[in-house]
């Protein structure tokens, strides 16, 4: 029987397992990348760790999916974060997980990830094509035929397009998968910046430049609705806000009207109002004559100080003996809900990941097809799924790609 000859467009996470599972299912696999080496942007994800996916139950990785989950339900269940990590394990990759279910190489080097799925590719006898950009996608009467490289048609039984998204363009993501979806038919979802840092009006967040805060609680809302409220880990900027939290809040934020949406952070979520009220109380009875501005110490990080006074309005020089019980109801106030007012997002140069992509009903969620080509398939961040932060956007690239891989080499899915 003829092996089937496959085309890989794009070695990030999505190509990559692409590759490898068409390999595995004995085809002849070709893998075209546009940059000099494979998993560019893998290379910066996780802060250059690698936060390759979060060890949950299927139900929990949906719940995470921000577009489109029940277009994921086959891939997941075909490939889920178990598999995945039995996968790398394997090869010969240490793995650890840690708080929120993250998973990371043991290493904390994303280069191991990279090194691993290449290792695995050459054994496999993949051929790679590096600095090669596809130019067209060739296809009659609404089926695969080919694809144009420089000067070259590589003909092939199919293709798999895995060339990510428009967010980090440095890293090779610049919209190619786009183009070929349209050029074939295909209609694409606008497309937006998200899992992004705000920019944000008030200029108090300038002084607060590098100001890490944890254990707080992050709220998002747009009028009277709560979009997205959690406890984490956030940071000030030189531009406004950033951190675990307030990218996971833009994924409810990006492609949507921003104009009366408002920020909230509970410095002490911990505390009720009253028992806040009390700690204070605690920590001026232990300098009765000291000054204001020298009383909040043990309560909040020295750079956040200056900001909470001049935003209490209470003189930093008047003595803690003599601050009103309505003062010390508006410092209360203010430590319990500091209001912020987004302006934007950041752009694609920022953003961990691109909303939009390639509409799901146009591809089959059973097999990553083409509904509209017959022998095209679509991978990871180029179709229309997103997730929130904690490795949740990389399982979904995983399991379309391996699903996308699959299909491709076994023609009678």
């Amino acid at each position: 029987m003829k092996k089937r000859n496959i085309i890989v467009i794009g070695g990030g996470a999505a190509g990559m397992m692409a590759a490898l599972t068409a390999a595995d299912a004995d085809a002849c696999v070709t893998l075209i990348e546009k940059n000099e080496k494979l998993g560019k942007k893998l290379y910066i994800t996780g802060k250059g760790r690698c936060n390759i996916t979060n060890d949950s139950d299927i139900q929990n990785l949906l719940f995470h999916v921000m577009s489109n989950p029940k277009f994921l339900y086959s891939a997941f269940n075909t490939f889920d974060s178990k598999k995945l990590i039995d996968f790398f394990q394997n090869k010969g990759l240490n793995l650890k997980t840690e708080r929120g279910h993250r998973v990371f190489p043991v290493s904390d080097k994303s280069s191991d990830v990279i090194k691993t799925l290449k290792n695995a590719l050459e054994e496999r006898n993949v051929k790679i094509y590096y600095n090669t950009e596809v130019e067209k996608i060739n296809t009659k009467d609404g089926v695969f035929k080919s694809v144009s490289i420089k000067n070259k048609t590589l003909n092939a039984d199919a293709v798999i397009i895995a060339t990510g998204g428009i967010s980090y363009p440095s890293t090779g993501s610049t919209g190619d998968g786009y183009r070929f979806a349209t050029d074939t038919g295909h209609k694409i979802k606008d497309t937006s910046p998200s899992l992004v840092p705000f920019n944000i009006k008030e200029d108090f967040v300038k002084e607060l430049q590098g100001l890490s805060l944890r254990n707080v609680e992050f709220s998002l809302s747009d009028g009277k609705k709560i979009l997205y409220r959690e406890i984490g880990e956030m940071l000030f900027t030189h531009f406004g806000i950033s951190g675990p939290l307030v990218l996971t809040a833009s994924s409810y934020a990006s492609g949507r009207d921003i104009s009366n949406m408002k920020m909230a952070v509970d410095l002490k979520p911990g505390l009720t109002k009253q028992q806040l009220d009390e700690r204070i109380l605690r920590d001026f009875s232990e300098c009765k004559n000291g000054l204001f501005k020298n009383s909040l110490g043990r309560l909040l990080p020295g750079k956040l100080i200056p900001v909470i006074i001049k935003l209490s309005s209470i003189d930093g020089d008047k003595k803690v003996n003599s601050i009103t019980k309505q003062e010390r109801m508006r410092l209360v106030d203010i430590l319990k809900r500091l209001v912020m007012t987004p302006i934007s997002l950041r752009g694609f140069n920022e953003a961990v990941i691109t909303k939009g992509g390639v509409i799901v009903k146009e591809i089959n969620p059973s097999t990553m097809e083409s509904k509209k080509v017959k022998g095209m398939y679509f991978a990871g961040e180029v179709i229309d799924t997103d997730a929130m932060t904690g490795g949740y956007n990389l399982q979904i690239a995983w399991s379309t790609g391996y699903l996308a891989g699959l299909s491709a080499a076994v023609t009678d899915m």
